[in-house]
């Protein structure tokens, strides 16, 4: 019998506390009871990615000692109105646990959570150490909420809201932070709605020299911006509200001439509604940048190829569709460096308004740039041809999200299926973590990927597959599988029940509009009790027989048991 080397709690404590990765952090946990020990007493991050798969109480008794906490709450497909606004994932009872557990607690992540005033109040008076607060795709708050965060955490040092939509438009919450603050090094509230005096922002950010990013919303002007760049020129990303203004005469000469001075940003985003008239103004920061964030302007090809050429250092790119094929070419002769790659749609619902981008752009992209490791690419067409030739450029992909507009559609050029598409991505591509297919796919696609993306961990489908048989062959080929998301795809029971041996090493599977029945989740959760399986009805329909089609279905593994805050729509079976 093998027996692990035992070493004074003391050396093995410090041993352990010096591994930052949460997944090694398992895995040592599991050597023996001395090793889960230091580990539970080192442990001071914690990551969470599913609110509902372990309760507060149970991390609270485990790990005693945690400063920093990531908490993810609902499905990915929430970004997309496709689960009812109340449907759960509130972050207070998490919070009236750590204000007991955990009085030192100081920086606080979460994604798609539920998170209102009384949560904010809880967190700003409970934690006299806190520091760091970061919202993505959070909602159920006001300016109350923020207010009572400048106002009590008098050592904040970051306050990250993305994407999040705030309950009322009151901007004033940026004068509650105290005349003595000084501690900020991150402010972020590029997409806040609501104008915000910037006679209070200006007197906060003059006072944090620390301050080295700074993100705005679109109430602050170009003016602003430039007496932002004057009384904090150390920032090192930059995000600019609105750039569609009448200029005071001279005060474009002074933007150039500031922007020209500043050195050292490597990120830019916002720049709202800029045009050719505007955007030499942006020019002389451009040589440094590393991101390029353009999501929130809708630029032309012949702009947004005058400004790439600038930014010859690009590490990632986010853009519109409205930058055409002609833009893409672009990024393939400036960008060598380029890593990542977004380009979302100006409009997914009208696929009228221009020409977006097609298989030629993204082909022409992986010819220049063959450090390309991320895509995310939503486009109006596309051929197997032209995947193939981008995964022979690019062969390091880790991400690879291909979004064709028009459901099911063919290969543009021979109307063919897509299969031998993605078929190429998952033979070239063997460091692949994450895919999203799309277009007219049958079930080779899903044999391709069961036989060949052995480190995939997660799959987006939607409008795919012939039969049961395409899941149960991603089911049954993909070892390291974490994450499945299906949307409507003509998956059964049958597909559904043949992930028995799967499930629970599994983070969570989402279908909705396919062809499972109440009947077989009902025989999923008989078979496997230690997962929640949740029916979610938006008619809240009670379940329904087991004959009926349930129109989605969420499973997820937990130790917490059923959650105990379902609303009347979800069924937990």
């Amino acid at each position: 019998q093998l027996h692990s080397p035992t070493f004074p709690d003391e050396v093995l404590e410090k041993v352990i506390a010096l591994i930052d990765s949460h997944k090694d952090r398992n895995s040592v946990s599991l050597v023996c009871r001395d090793w889960y020990n230091a580990e539970r007493w080192t442990r001071s991050k914690l990551f969470i990615g599913n609110c509902y798969a372990v309760s507060p109480e149970t991390v609270a008794k485990r790990f005693p000692r945690i400063k920093s906490v990531v908490l993810k709450g609902k499905p990915r497909f929430s970004d997309f109105n496709m689960l009812p606004p109340d449907w759960g994932a509130n972050v207070h009872s998490w919070l009236v646990h750590f204000s007991v557990t955990y009085p030192f607690l100081e920086e606080l992540r979460l994604k798609r959570m539920v998170i209102n005033d009384e949560s904010f109040r809880l967190l700003a008076d409970s934690f006299p150490c806190f520091k760091s607060l970061s919202l993505l795709n959070c909602d159920g708050f006001s300016s109350d909420g923020l207010k009572a965060i400048a106002r009590n955490c008098k050592n904040l040092t970051e306050l990250d809201i993305q994407d999040c939509p705030m309950i009322d438009d009151d901007g004033d919450w940026i004068g509650e932070f105290p005349e003595n603050f000084t501690s900020l090094q991150v402010l972020n509230f590029g997409r806040l709605n609501g104008d915000v005096n910037f006679d209070d922002l200006e007197r906060l950010i003059t006072r944090c020299r620390s301050l080295r990013v700074l993100k705005v919303n679109e109430s602050i002007s170009l003016d602003q911006i430039h007496r932002v760049l004057v009384n904090v020129p150390q920032l090192v990303e930059l995000g600019i509200g609105a750039s569609l203004q009448a200029l005071l005469p001279g005060l474009y000469e002074e933007l150039e001439s500031t922007f020209n001075k500043c050195r050292n940003i490597k990120a830019l985003s916002g720049l709202w509604d800029a045009n050719s008239f505007y955007l030499p103004v942006f020019y002389g920061a451009c040589f440094g940048l590393t991101f390029l964030n353009l999501t929130d302007s809708p630029l032309g090809p012949a702009d947004f190829s005058k400004l790439l050429v600038q930014c010859p250092n690009l590490r990632r790119l986010w853009v519109l569709d409205t930058v055409e094929d002609k833009g893409l070419d672009a990024v393939g002769s400036s960008c060598a460096s380029l890593e990542e790659l977004r380009v979302l749609p100006y409009d997914p619902y009208d696929l009228d308004y221009g020409p977006g981008v097609t298989e030629a752009g993204f082909v022409a992209v992986s010819e220049g740039c063959p450090k390309l490791h991320y895509v995310l690419y939503f486009c109006r067409s596309m051929t197997n041809d032209a995947v193939k030739a981008v995964v022979r450029n690019c062969p390091d992909f880790t991400h690879f999200r291909l979004c064709i507009m028009n459901p099911s559609q063919p290969d543009r050029l021979t109307d063919e299926p897509m299969d031998e598409a993605f078929g190429a991505v998952v033979r070239t591509c063997r460091k692949l973590k994450r895919l999203s297919i799309s277009g007219l796919l049958t079930d080779a696609t899903f044999e391709y990927i069961g036989k060949y993306a052995k480190s995939l961990e997660t799959l987006s489908v939607a409008f795919a597959g012939s039969s049961d048989r395409g899941m149960e062959c991603v089911l049954e080929g993909c070892p390291k599988l974490r994450k499945l998301e299906i949307r409507d795809c003509p998956f059964g029971d049958g597909a559904l029940l043949s992930g028995i041996g799967k499930y629970e090493g599994m983070r969570s599977l989402w279908m909705s509009s396919c062809r499972v029945t109440v009947g077989g989740c009902r025989r999923l959760a008989r078979e496997l009790p230690r997962l929640n399986v949740e029916v979610i009805e938006d008619g809240g329909g009670g379940g329904g027989d087991d004959d009926v089609l349930a129109e989605k279905i969420y499973v997820y593994r937990s130790v917490a048991g059923p959650r105990r805050d379902a609303p009347p729509f979800v069924i937990t079976l």
